[in-house]
């Protein structure tokens, strides 16, 4: 795993990681859930989408094999990991609750 992404994840906020890849609907669909819930979390949380596509040792590395995956990770350890979709409502949940 690179050195920028154990950076990432050893963050005091919680990271989410959209894993995703440009071919995917479900993916595309997912872009304006995420973009809500940042622009609603704010500064309490960090989001960042990750191509597996373009970042295979590190989906590899995380044994992502179907994309939506989503991720949180705080202090280096990974709070939550689910594939498929999300509704909002339960993102900010699941952030509010790793805050």
């Amino acid at each position: 795993m690179s050195s920028n992404f154990q950076d990432l994840i050893n963050s005091e906020k919680p990271v989410l990681i959209d894993f995703f890849a440009t071919w995917c609907g479900p993916c595309k669909a997912m872009q304006p859930i995420l973009e809500s819930v940042k622009d609603e979390i704010g500064d309490d949380a960090v989001i960042v989408k990750i191509d597996v596509d373009r970042n295979p040792a590190v989906a590899q590395s995380l044994n992502i094999s179907g994309v939506p995956t989503l991720m949180i990770f705080k202090k280096g350890k990974q709070l939550f990991r689910r594939s498929g979709m999300m509704d909002k409502g339960s993102l900010m949940a699941l952030l509010q609750q790793h805050k």
